[in-house]
């Protein structure tokens, strides 16, 4: 064990040498990566240990460790020392020299502590009343294909929403390319991934991040979280979509919000509506609902057997629904707040409020 306690003194007379000539934080780091760094020169000699007879090893790990204490020090004394020397020097007797008497009557500072943004907070409590229904969470990434994003949910290539003005493409794709890469629109493509990798039955949710050409005004944003939800059974039926949405609407915003459904066209469900959930407002003037005492929150429907098909699945044997969300409109009805734009403008006036 002798040439491996020599080495260890060779490292000590080294960093103490390096430390000495060393003028700057930059230099001790490269010291300290060189010789104390996960391939540091300390770390290459504890490979060593394995080598030694059983009973010399505790005895050299305790050397090494003490070694490893005593440069810590030193670094933190040479930082210091180069820390002092780089503050300028002030003059004695001069105003900025003299020590002012301390006021104790100015009041303390006080350090705030980090919280969850009220976005993820708001999609954490959805996550959670939703997995006491039954649901699971699937994700998946922002960069998606077209395929997953569109064409698997039967949408044709003449909708609006596949064209660049609509949609995010990844630099150098098209919407006329074969297959292009582009970021989300809405969570669909993991149901769809989750479709594609497993056989039903199956209940998940998918929350995530996506993102539209969207004029921003009070109610829209380039970039938004989305929950959308599918459940893939025997014999499922509208009227357990309904009931699912309004138990999750009376769950998460109070047991007396309203809900209320509208016929409308989605290429991925038939039959489709829209859904809306009752505005916690004070009257006409609430840029939220516009007066209306409602707010969209966003598509569901019965799962297109064209759909199925896409994935797989047998639709004469299958049936199910999916339904969408937006956490912002549910966070703009819980909290009161009529602008969507406040939750992504980092002011901690607002944030601190949550």
């Amino acid at each position: 064990m002798s040439t491996q306690l020599d080495k260890l003194k060779e490292i000590e007379k080294s960093v103490g040498e390096l430390l000495a000539k060393a003028g700057s934080q930059a230099d001790l780091d490269q010291i300290r990566a060189d010789y104390l760094g996960r391939k540091g020169a300390l770390s290459e000699i504890m490979k060593s240990v394995k080598d030694l007879p059983p009973e010399e090893r505790p005895a050299f790990g305790q050397a090494v460790n003490r070694l490893k204490n005593e440069l810590d020090a030193k670094f933190a004394e040479r930082a210091e020392q180069i820390k002092t020397s780089a503050k300028p020097q002030k003059r004695a007797g001069s105003p900025d020299h003299r020590k002012l008497p301390e006021d104790i009557t100015l009041p303390g500072k006080h350090d705030y502590l980090g919280k969850r943004h009220v976005l993820l907070a708001m999609l954490d409590e959805i996550i959670e009343v939703f997995h006491g229904m039954g649901f699971s969470v699937a994700d998946g990434p922002d960069v998606d294909t077209a395929f997953n994003n569109f064409d698997a949910l039967n949408t044709p290539q003449n909708h609006p929403s596949r064209d660049i003005g609509d949609t995010f493409y990844i630099e150098g794709n098209t919407p006329d390319d074969d297959n292009p890469l582009l970021l989300r629109t809405h969570t669909s493509p993991v149901q769809i991934r989750t479709m594609l990798s497993q056989d039903p039955p199956l209940r998940i949710i998918a929350p995530g991040r996506c993102y539209r050409k969207d004029a921003i005004d009070a109610t829209h944003y380039i970039s938004f979280w989305q929950c959308e939800g599918l459940y893939v059974d025997k014999h499922v039926t509208m009227a357990d979509l309904k009931g699912v949405l309004i138990a999750f609407a009376r769950e998460i915003l109070g047991p007396e919000t309203q809900i209320r459904f509208r016929p409308h066209f989605f290429p991925f469900t038939e039959p489709s509506v829209e859904y809306d959930f009752s505005c916690i407002c004070k009257g006409a003037g609430c840029r939220l609902c516009k007066g209306s005492g409602w707010v969209e929150i966003s598509g569901a429907g019965m799962v297109d057997p064209e759909v199925f098909s896409a994935v797989g699945y047998d639709p004469e044997k299958w049936s199910g629904y999916a339904f969408g969300m937006g956490v912002e409109r549910i966070a703009l009805i819980r909290h009161g707040i009529d602008d969507i734009r406040l939750l992504y403008q980092n002011d901690l006036r607002f944030l601190r409020q949550f």
